[in-house]
């Protein structure tokens, strides 16, 4: 992966995309690797950190007949001018509007979350990076159905160029100098409510058909 669409090898607001893939309310109970509580908010976190900053955001869910559910309501609500691409395909990089979509933003390094990380991280990145575009993992902000399965992904990803990162990480990142005021109290506002020390119960999560009746802490 070449750095020179970095900021000496740093990301900003202006030179990367976020992407969210298949973080599906039916996709959460399958997660082993890391607990359900601290999924969701690095998930959280992550889209908070690209709308403070203005990032551009993609989201992206495999919906056929239901399969996997819908796009994570609490993600929907914080993102509620992006309208999920959906698609067939395991890999999005195989489904053309995603491309395309990545392609408008007109950024050439993509920072990705997704569920699962075996499969729906994985797959897109390995592709991107043949493509020459540079690709960030965000690990806690990305699930598998194992230990073992998201380690092997990660490492699976970092072999073919890609750089882990965390959901706090970017923020951080970002934000860069404490100095700049621009964004300062909302950065320090989301610090408070998503660091490990004041982190709130989670909310419930819905059924597809709109019923509370999914938990995703169980």
């Amino acid at each position: 992966m070449s750095v020179s669409s970095t900021d000496n090898g740093l990301l900003t607001p202006d030179n990367c995309a976020v992407i969210f893939a298949d973080h599906q309310a039916q996709m959460f109970p399958g997660v082993a690797n890391i607990g359900r509580e601290d999924l969701l908010n690095s998930v959280l976190l992550l889209a908070k950190t690209a709308k403070i900053f203005g990032v551009p955001v993609i989201l992206t869910s495999v919906e056929r007949l239901g399969l996997n559910g819908y796009v994570t309501p609490q993600l929907l609500a914080l993102l509620p001018d992006r309208t999920p691409i959906r698609r067939s395909s395991m890999n999005a990089w195989d489904d053309a509007n995603f491309v395309a979509e990545v392609r408008r933003t007109g950024r050439r390094n993509i920072v990705v979350a997704a569920l699962w990380s075996e499969v729906s991280l994985a797959m897109p990145a390995l592709q991107a990076l043949a493509d020459g575009y540079g690709v960030y993992a965000v690990v806690d902000a990305s699930g598998a159905a194992s230990e073992v399965a998201h380690g092997a992904a990660i490492r699976r990803t970092e072999q073919a160029g890609a750089v882990s990162v965390t959901a706090m990480q970017l923020l951080l990142e970002f934000q860069r100098d404490w100095a700049r005021s621009e964004h300062h109290d909302e950065v320090m506002a989301v610090i408070n409510e998503h660091c490990c020390a004041c982190r709130p119960v989670s909310p419930r999560l819905p059924n597809e058909a709109g019923i509370d009746s999914h938990p995703l802490i169980r």
